[in-house]
């Protein structure tokens, strides 16, 4: 029996704690079926009465007849998420990020993750290629949803010379199938100049709207094109007037969506703005932010929320002087630098300065928070005088370890910098709360 099946947690009280399940237990099977993987073991654990074999560590099996409330979870949890081996990407697309990361980074980095489960558990895409029709049919009989799809472009054609495999061409048929069995959808196409823009996006739009509502929303990115691109494919970065021939399109069928079925469908990442040159949306455009993780409509939420959060705070103004530093990228930047004043203006006292951190790791085309290191973060402000603490967003360092891309840690940081660093959840609200705290 697989490891992965090995329980790591139980939580106190649970159904499994009553029944005598323990950590390094191995769920055999359910009903007497083995499971694949997390989702059979959703699937048959949802029932309110079921029998299950356990493997102890001793070797001896434990004969269980489970019996919870509808709805009531068992309250365990794995060694491995998936209960599985994660399943590597097959393609070779030519505008993949990790093939532009440099070496010697971490081994996770380079992980080219296409696992369809880890759709629905943590809302990846994925481009379907290494799905056979047995996937499809159990996503289907558990009725998995919503499933995030990496499509890129509807023509096959071109779709296999995007992702480099000529079995990618598909795509519109496992969608169909999708659809047909009620499955809801979102898409995702990375945009790159002269390849999949223009008509192809046209096409591509115009054949996704076409299963609407099961596919429920698509957002359009634009590709992100490090300064490590030796020996790739060549792509050229889009400048302010392609964004604008990008947003054209995006908008007329926005507007023909939002007519027919009272949602615009489809959206534009925040970057296509800010290199168009052009205002950002309000926040009624974005469909309740339904693609918001892939940066779609992320800034107008954080202006949003900040305002709302700035209007109604309690606080009394500040007796004393004080300075606080906000550390983040150039896309970002200019409406920090808003919000900042705003805050200001209320709160005459507090001196914020923020700081735009160039992206001189991965190169100054990269102006996401998110890939921002530690090293380019010391770096630029090691001579700065930064007050009583340094804000920098979640999204630049991971939750757990508390270390930037290259290794560096946020104590690491603070310390070199002489200063306490801050980590901003993304709302809003948590940002006055830094702020002003």
């Amino acid at each position: 029996m697989s490891q992965a099946n090995q329980i790591a947690f139980v939580r106190k009280g649970s159904v499994a704690a009553e029944n005598g399940i323990e950590p390094l237990d191995i769920i055999e099977s359910i009903n007497n079926v083995k499971l694949e993987d997390i989702f059979d073991y959703y699937y048959y654990e949802d029932e309110p009465e079921f029998d299950m074999v356990i493997l102890k560590p001793n070797g001896d099996r434990s004969n269980l007849h489970i019996v919870k409330g509808e709805g009531e979870d068992l309250g365990i949890a794995f060694e491995n998420g998936l209960m599985d081996d994660y399943r590597s990407c097959h393609n070779k697309c030519i505008f993949c990020f990790i093939d532009q990361m440099p070496p010697n980074m971490r081994e996770t980095l380079y992980f080219k993750d296409d696992d369809t489960r880890l759709s629905f558990l943590q809302g990846n895409y994925v481009t379907l290629t290494n799905m056979k029709e047995e996937d499809l049919d159990r996503i289907i009989k558990y009725h998995l949803a919503p499933i995030n799809i990496s499509v890129q472009a509807t023509n096959p054609e071109l779709r296999k010379r995007m992702l480099h495999n000529r079995f990618a061409g598909d795509i519109m048929d496992k969608i169909k199938k999708l659809s047909d069995a009620g499955i809801e959808m979102n898409a995702q196409i990375v945009l790159c100049k002269g390849v999949n823009d223009g008509a192809e996006l046209e096409r591509s739009i115009r054949e996704l709207y076409d299963y609407y509502p099961q596919m429920q929303s698509m957002s359009v990115v634009p590709v992100g094109l490090s300064k490590y691109r030796d020996g790739l494919y060549e792509l050229e970065p889009f400048e302010r007037d392609d964004a604008r021939e990008v947003l054209d399109i995006i908008h007329r069928w926005q507007d023909k969506a939002y007519e027919e079925t009272g949602m615009h469908f489809v959206q534009a990442s925040d970057e296509w703005y800010l290199t168009a040159e052009l205002p950002l949306p309000e926040a009624d455009r974005y469909d309740g932010y339904i693609q918001l993780e892939n940066g779609v409509g992320m800034i107008r939420l954080l202006m949003d929320e900040f305002r709302e959060a700035l209007a109604h705070t309690k606080r009394k103004p500040f007796m004393k002087r004080r300075t606080i530093s906000v550390a983040t990228g150039k896309l970002a930047a200019p409406f920090i630098e808003e919000l900042s004043q705003e805050l200001m203006r209320k709160f005459p006292k507090v001196d914020i300065r923020v700081y735009t951190i160039v992206n001189n790791f991965f190169g100054e085309r990269i102006t996401v928070s998110g890939l921002i290191t530690g090293q380019d973060l010391i770096a630029q402000l090691k001579d700065v005088e930064l007050g009583e603490k340094l804000l920098i967003p979640q999204n630049m360092v991971r939750q757990v370890e508390r270390d930037f891309l290259d290794d560096i840690t946020v104590e690491e940081a603070s310390e070199t910098l002489q200063v306490p660093i801050d980590i901003v959840k993304s709302s809003g609200q948590d940002f006055v709360e830094c702020m002003l705290s």
